[in-house]
């Protein structure tokens, strides 16, 4: 496409997106998801899952680009508000905020809590712009070069992302396949819908329909935060009477350390966040990394540097908007929190994939442009109220856990009108437990469910079309890349701990 043309069209297309994100519906639904978002957020523990699962069965009821809309600003708000908790108590909200605990609490114990969350704000905001331009402009060309993709492409581009997705989840890569497995399995519980066979249900006659989504993930993820949470001892908050307009104020000196770190943030993040089962957790340790190397002063790090919290939360904000890009594009979510966007748009008869943008370019434009909106809402609302949710942290755990497994319980309940599903939440939240305490990661799990039924739909559509040829697998340039990418994907990580053994007998 010459680009006189293209950025014709993309102009055109992001009118479009406008005119749908600033409808009174759509911006009511965006302003109630990123308030959502920042509040659950900003409690440690809760995480995006359980924000979304609180207003999950509400979805139904709503027009698909609403529904989606509510549930993009629930994502992208939770990692505005973790970093709240991160840096007042140096418990992260979310995973990804991890890394604003390294210096954002100590600047809090200095006194500078206010600036930490000040500059946060705009520096998340400064990393999710970058990522949604990059998303404008990468995304189309993605999508018009996966239409070229066949049933064999699509299978090793969704085993690249289950292997992607192992691999970096953290703890062994091992342990990441096997969760990958166990996932694929549970996404084939219930009827096969070539066959008509009933398929590991055990006589139970709630499994003819598989397992639900929202009961794992909730089981797996949220109920287990909670309990874990509930668990750990908790800190004292910073006190709110201390956070006032005045200490909020940055210094000139704090305003220009913020630009240069932001925008390296928001580039490492916006790549990471673009390749499928990486995620914003691994792109804010990879830019606290490499902003800690260009420092010229990286013994600042670690006790205080404002550059060690604006980096990391511009790259987790910038990850988060570009995993829109293989989520929307191939139909391949990044994380277990995409993968339940992904099992929404399903529900509403939408099939992500290149597709979307030339059958419902109002819906894939309207999203795009409301995370600027969300964003801008954020950036509005996270810096006048930063003094509440200081208070909302100061709220008993008794009090606060038990109301929100309470109305996550809803939520489970409401989308079958079944207690089965209960029994699902409850069951999963077991299983979630013990995988914890055995050090097995539960985000290849998810990603195996939602993957695995696609990826099988590909492979027998692969072998139909070739008359059962597996060769058909690997004789297409585009198909034995992927391959290759995927053994290289796993072969990596094990090549690396040889070489540490091997290096560590050299020393011994």
């Amino acid at each position: 496409m010459e680009p006189a043309s293209f950025f014709s069209e993309l102009s055109s297309n992001l009118a479009v997106g406008l005119a749908t994100a600033l409808t009174l519906e759509n911006l009511a639904y965006c302003a109630l998801g990123v308030t959502l978002g920042t509040f659950l957020g900003a409690l440690p523990g809760i995480g995006v899952l359980i924000a979304m699962s609180m207003l999950f069965p509400v979805t139904f009821h709503l027009p698909a680009t609403a529904a989606i809309i509510m549930l993009g600003g629930i994502y992208y708000g939770t990692a505005y508000g973790g970093s709240i908790s991160s840096i007042l108590l140096n418990v992260p909200g979310t995973p990804a905020n991890a890394v604003a605990c390294l210096d954002g609490h100590p600047m809090a114990q200095q006194g500078r809590a206010g600036v930490a969350l000040s500059m946060t704000a705009v520096s998340s905001f400064i990393g999710a712009s970058v990522g949604i331009i990059i998303m404008m402009f990468f995304a189309p060309v993605i999508a018009e070069h996966a239409l070229d993709f066949g049933p064999a492409e699509y299978f090793m581009l969704i085993l690249l992302g289950l292997l992607a997705a192992s691999t970096v989840s953290g703890g062994s890569p091992l342990k990441g396949v096997a969760m990958v497995f166990f996932g694929i399995a549970l996404g084939l519980v219930g009827t096969d819908l070539n066959s008509g066979q009933l398929r590991y249900v055990f006589g139970i006659v709630e499994l003819r329909d598989g397992l639900g989504l929202l009961g794992i993930a909730m089981g797996v993820f949220g109920v287990t935060e909670i309990v874990a949470t509930i668990r750990g001892a908790r800190p004292e908050p910073v006190d709110s009477r201390s956070i006032t307009l005045k200490t909020m104020m940055p210094t000139r000196d704090d305003v220009a350390r913020l630009w240069m770190p932001s925008l390296r943030g928001a580039g490492i993040g916006s790549f990471i966040g673009a390749l499928p089962g990486t995620g914003s957790m691994i792109a804010s340790f990879m830019s606290y990394a490499v902003e800690r190397r260009v420092s010229r002063e990286p013994e600042r790090f670690g006790k205080g540097a404002l550059e060690g919290v604006i980096a990391p939360e511009a790259a987790n904000n910038a990850a988060d908007q570009t995993a829109f890009i293989p989520t929307l594009t191939l139909g391949i979510p990044g994380s277990p929190a995409l993968a339940l966007i992904l099992g929404i748009l399903l529900i509403h008869g939408v099939n992500p994939g290149p597709t979307m943008l030339s059958e419902r370019p109002d819906m894939f434009w309207g999203l795009v442009m409301s995370f600027w909106v969300g964003n801008i809402l954020l950036l509005i609302l996270n810096i006048p109220l930063i003094g509440v949710w200081v208070r909302v942290l100061s709220i008993p755990y008794r009090l606060l856990y038990p109301s929100i497994l309470f109305f996550v319980c809803i939520g489970a309940f409401s989308v079958n009108n079944a207690v089965f599903d209960l029994w699902t939440v409850a069951g999963f939240a077991v299983l979630g437990y013990c995988m914890r305490l055995l050090g097995l990661p539960a985000a290849p799990l998810i990603l195996g469910y939602v993957l695995g039924p696609m990826m099988e739909v590909q492979f027998r559509r692969t072998l139909i079309f070739s008359g059962g040829d597996f060769t058909a697998f690997v004789d297409r340039p585009i198909s034995l890349t992927l391959l290759f990418v995927s053994i290289a994907v796993v072969a990596a990580p094990a090549l690396l701990h040889l070489r540490g053994r091997l290096r560590r007998r050299a020393t011994t």
